[in-house]
């Protein structure tokens, strides 16, 4: 049975993912309710592990420096407890053989392979060449993700969100691809890899070194 986060680590995790963003927004990245997420969001600006701002008439939570060196500590505690730190890790260390993998195929989605032009999705056979290379990155991806599902819960909505995404960029909405904000393939890419980050505690500037 995989283990089930508390949804307060959960709510910190999210937030270290979208590095700032409304209660709504951060609900969605674990499927958590949203009043529950706003009333843990409440507690942790109380004990100073998150902020509150106001942009554009909008409530977002940012974590602070405690906020965040608390909620890894809380990651790598709750790994270790429930025994699957070799499992992450091993799962982590073959998401890496697929990430150069990744970056080179949104370089060549935004810049036409073998020139310095920007692509304009004009070329919608050049487009489905790249997209067709996806499809298989997310094959191998499925794999990765067995053995991270079969450990921890909240794994499984990772593999929910890359499905949508891939579905929609399939479908022709190409800002499905790597577009910022919104849960492109490659928002949920960044995600996942600052998760396994976060939770075997390790900095992603020396990620080469480990």
């Amino acid at each position: 049975m995989p283990h089930l986060s508390e949804n307060s680590l959960l709510v910190s995790l999210a937030l270290r993912l979208k590095g700032f963003g409304e209660v709504e927004i951060l609900a969605s990245v674990h499927g958590l309710d949203v009043s529950a997420t706003g009333e843990i969001l409440a507690a942790m600006t109380e004990a100073e592990s998150a902020m509150a701002r106001e942009v554009d008439g909008s409530v977002k939570y940012v974590l602070t420096k405690e906020g965040r060196a608390d909620g890894e500590l809380a990651l790598g505690a709750e790994l270790d407890a429930i025994g699957e730190r070799q499992t992450v890790r091993a799962a982590y260390e073959a998401f890496l053989k697929l990430n150069g993998q990744m970056l080179q195929l949104c370089t060549d989605w935004q810049i036409v392979m073998g020139t310095e032009t920007l692509n304009d999705h004009s070329d919608d056979d050049y487009d489905q060449e790249i997209i067709a290379r996806l499809v298989d990155l997310d094959s191998g991806l499925r794999k990765v993700m067995i053995p991270l599902r079969g450990a921890m819960s909240r794994f499984d909505g990772y593999v929910g969100r890359f499905r949508e995404a891939l579905d929609r960029l399939l479908a022709g909405e190409i800002e499905y691809f790597t577009k910022p904000i919104i849960p492109s393939y490659h928002t949920v890419w960044f995600e996942l890899h600052e998760d396994l980050l976060a939770t075997l505690g390790i900095d992603r500037a020396s990620e080469a070194a480990h």
